[in-house]
């Protein structure tokens, strides 16, 4: 993807579609709410943006399933927590979240399963929208929104203490 997408101030903005898939079910056993927060959340950050009312495909998996899109993708052969496959065209893209990864690393930096994948899933779709954090500054930016989107839904800087 090239650059950001803009910043919308229509007031007229387009429902987006948020694709929600849970392919293991531990997901759907270790938070009860997910289908509905991560669709809000998304459709939080979306709103801001001019996406033209495209949409946005979120995959719950286990750890073995992204591993090996990491290793075909990044050629890391271990799982991530979550990967963002941008689309320049609509849909917007496709998002895949880890669940043994992200709920280890929930635990080890003492937050709720719920608090982190919101802020995963904040995080990915900001990276279908253009913004990365390979550079200090774009980090920056990007650290930022996710911050104030997360403050919005009432969930604590991910950040704080860092």
């Amino acid at each position: 993807m090239s650059g950001k997408r803009r910043r919308n101030n229509s007031p007229n903005k387009a429902m987006a579609s948020v694709d929600i898939l849970i392919d293991d079910a531990r997901w759907r056993s270790s938070f009860k709410t997910l289908r509905v927060d991560v669709a809000k959340a998304v459709r939080m950050v979306l709103k801001d943006f001019d996406t033209k009312g495209t949409g946005i495909s979120l995959k719950f998996a286990a750890d073995d399933e992204v591993e090996v899109l990491n290793y075909m993708y990044r050629g890391k052969k271990k799982p991530t927590n979550v990967l963002s496959f941008p689309n320049d065209e609509a849909p917007l893209g496709d998002i895949i979240f880890a669940f043994e990864t992200i709920k280890a690393e929930a635990k080890q930096q003492g937050k709720t399963l719920r608090a982190h994948t919101l802020h995963l899933v904040i995080h990915g779709t900001l990276h279908l929208l253009g913004y990365d954090h390979e550079k200090p500054k774009e980090a920056k930016e990007m650290e930022a929104l996710e911050i104030a989107y997360l403050t919005r839904i009432r969930i604590a800087n991910p950040y704080e203490g860092d």
